[in-house]
This record gives structure tokens, sequence and C-alpha cells, in this order.
């Protein structure tokens, strides 16, 4: 069952110490984003599913990426698209919309989420126990 919008967003703003609903959103837009171009198959479609419907077109239609970025060109691809972001409040967002992404998946989708994706994601969604 898909999380709803308001609770998906109030646990981004909470996690993410955002001032506004806005700003939460801002980031669960532009991380999911570049996740998607990063997830294959079923597991996208299941974490689509799982997700509040707005954010699953986000994640169903990703940016592009050329190959999979390892985690640390990730948040800095992150803080290129977030007007006035620097690479350590982008690993903020990352981590914040992706713990609560991974909340929304549960723990079996997450460690699939995890093996399609390089080394070090485990930390960026919360769960070191999964590497």
């Amino acid at each position: 069952m898909a999380m709803r919008w308001d609770a998906f967003i109030d646990r981004v703003q909470e996690r993410g110490e955002y001032a506004t609903p806005r700003e939460a959103e801002r980031a669960a837009r532009t991380v999911l984003a570049l996740l998607g171009a990063h997830l294959v198959g079923g597991v996208r479609a299941e974490l689509a599913a799982r997700l509040p419907e707005t954010f699953a077109l986000v994640l169903l239609n990703p940016l592009q990426a050329a190959e999979p970025l390892p985690p640390e060109r990730f948040v800095r691809a992150t803080a290129a698209w977030i007007e006035g972001a620097t690479e350590r409040t982008a690993a903020w967002d990352v981590s914040a919309v992706l713990s609560v992404a991974a909340d929304a998946a549960g723990e079996e989708l997450t460690r699939r989420i995890l093996l399609q994706l390089p080394p070090g994601y485990d930390l960026l969604f919360g769960r070191p126990e999964h590497t």
C-alpha cells in the first residue's frame, strides 16, 4: 500500500529538518528523480507503488543517468539539481528522502533496491546493516 502524501512529506520534513513542507517536497522530487535513473524493472515499479502518486511518477520518469553513480557522485548530482545546495546539504537531503523511501518500501524491497545500486548506498538509505 502506498504511503500517503502528507505522511511522506511530514517524515521527510522532520528528518531533513526543513522549515516548510515545500522544502521537503523539493528535496524529495530531486532525489527520487535521480534514484529512478538507477533502478530498473520490478524493483522500481514496486517502490513506486509504495510512494505517494506524485512521487511515484517522478520515480518512474527519472532524470537520465549514463551510468550508476557511486553514492558520493549521487550526492554531488543532487547538489547540482537543488539551487543553493552544497554537497553537505545535499547529503542531508538524500539521506532524509531515501530513509523515508526505505520506510515506505519495507526491509525486503529495500534490500533488493540496494542490490541494484553501487556499494555504499546503504548508509544513504539509513540501513547500514545491509552492507
